[in-house]
């Protein structure tokens, strides 16, 4: 599978590399809730928007002290289906809502 996103900056392009970073967020965010709200599928291309809400309760590569504070945003992810798998994925997520909610510093840019 092929992910076009980077959930943690600095995460590595590798085979596996997505799951750690869906560890890493798991890790820094208990509780966390993950709702799909809807799926649409057309041929070989599928989306889902998701409501994900949780509170800052773990270490984070973006905030290693946890705030306590507790978020809920959108995300759209699109997939490319291959012979029943996903073969690729995009995703756009409200980031700006998450940091305000949180409390954390907007990076800077390089």
């Amino acid at each position: 599978m092929i992910d076009h996103n980077k959930i943690i900056v600095g995460e590595p392009d590798e085979p596996g590399a997505a799951f750690e970073g869906i560890r890493m967020q798991l890790d820094a965010f208990d509780p966390f809730h993950l709702q799909v709200e809807e799926v649409v599928r057309e041929g070989d291309k599928a989306v889902a928007r998701l409501t994900m809400s949780g509170t800052h309760s773990g270490t984070h590569p973006r905030m290693p002290v946890p705030t306590h504070k507790s978020f809920r945003n959108e995300a759209i992810f699109l997939f490319t289906l291959r012979e029943g798998k996903i073969a690729e994925v995009r995703a756009v997520s409200d980031r700006l809502g998450l940091f305000l909610q949180l409390g954390w510093d907007w990076p800077e840019s390089d």
